[in-house]
């Protein structure tokens, strides 16, 4: 049997698109390993996948001058060890890595042992930890198409991103439901990421009452962000967080206000939703996620709107769904809405296999 070790962590980001693969790689009958850090937040989600798991050393990857960078240097080294061990037990044919800095010592340790590696990188300008995975890949699939020129050596292909499966099988129906919505006005989905974003969560409310005229909202706001005023406000819903039914609730959305992280904008891609992208301006982030939505502009599957301009909300909102049709004509046309068979595709290579097989 063909063997697969996933890597990557540090957060849900760099573990969620490996969850993706899972499924057909297995029905491709891939025995599938996982490598990780002991409490890292990959390990919680990779356990419920009945996955193997496997646990090394690594240390936070900084870009930025520290005492810690020392200590966690010999983490690294640690886990360079630890990962050849636990690879020359498993004695896998591929390495996959999604990234994070826990894949660094496992990705080098592939290199040092012959281990073909198949990397992805989910943004636009390679993150710290893949810059230090790429020399050890024999591949990087890219999440966007501007990112193959920035990957050296014609390593680059570009794929898209992995989307997971469950999030196909839902029902607007019950999505509609579990809001308190009903089918007579069309619905607004809005999120910021699990911690929330406090500048669209005021910039939203403030336009509720006009929104309300002719929208249904649905707010995922986050954690500590609920407004006890607005508890009970006809076609209106607030949630902290939402998990299982959070698939329906995207089958009920008509438009989607949204940060512009890599993975949740290629689900909107997946499910065909055209969004409103506010993303985290440099003062919040290296500026990853502006590239993100520039790129998702250019393509026609989104607008944007800075934060410096957050109250022209409600008239974006407006201009989105009004054109909404363009946006799903642009993301029906993309060759790469789910990445999922293309990265497959690039793993057997990797590992000398025939796909056709």
């Amino acid at each position: 049997m063909k063997k697969i070790v996933l890597t990557g962590g540090g957060t849900a980001g760099h573990v969620t698109p490996n969850i993706a693969l899972i499924p057909e790689l297995r029905k491709r009958d891939w025995e599938i390993s996982y490598v990780g850090t002991e409490k890292g937040i990959e390990h919680e989600l990779i356990e419920h996948e009945g996955v193997p798991y496997y646990s090394v050393r690594s240390g936070k990857l900084r870009r930025y001058l520290s005492k810690e960078n020392i200590k966690d240097a010999f983490r690294v080294l640690g886990g360079i060890s630890d990962a050849k061990k636990v690879l020359k037990e498993i004695k896998p044919d591929v390495i996959f890595s999604k990234g994070g800095f826990v894949a660094v010592p496992v990705v080098i340790a592939a290199g040092k042992l012959g281990i073909p590696v198949v990397a992805h990188e989910s943004d636009i300008t390679p993150g710290l930890a893949n810059k230090l995975a790429m020399p050890y890949a024999k591949t990087v699939c890219t999440t966007f198409p501007e990112t193959v020129q920035y990957i050296k050596d014609g390593k680059g292909v570009y794929t898209g991103s992995p989307i997971r499966k469950e999030l196909f099988d839902s029902s607007r129906e019950k999505g509609l439901a579990y809001c308190g919505f009903d089918s007579s006005k069309p619905v607004i989905l809005s999120m910021g990421g699990s911690l929330g974003a406090v500048k669209i969560n005021n910039a939203l409310r403030a336009a509720l009452p006009s929104l309300l005229k002719d929208f249904q909202v649905v707010h995922l706001c986050g954690k500590g962000n609920l407004d006890s005023a607005l508890e009970g406000t006809k076609g209106y819903k607030q949630f902290e967080y939402v998990n299982e039914p959070l698939k329906d609730i995207f089958a009920a959305a008509d438009v989607i206000i949204s940060r512009a992280g890599s993975n949740s904008i290629s689900e909107f891609l997946a499910l065909k939703k055209p969004s409103l992208l506010i993303p985290l301006s440099t003062n919040a982030s290296r500026g990853d996620q502006i590239l993100n939505a520039q790129s998702f502009e250019k393509q026609g599957f989104s607008k944007v709107l800075t934060e410096e301009n957050i109250e022209k909300i409600e008239i974006e909102i407006r201009d989105l769904y009004k054109n909404r049709e363009n946006y799903i004509k642009a993301m029906e046309e993309s060759h790469a809405s789910n990445g999922v068979d293309r990265i497959i595709e690039e793993i057997e290579k990797a590992a000398g296999i025939d796909g056709k097989e």
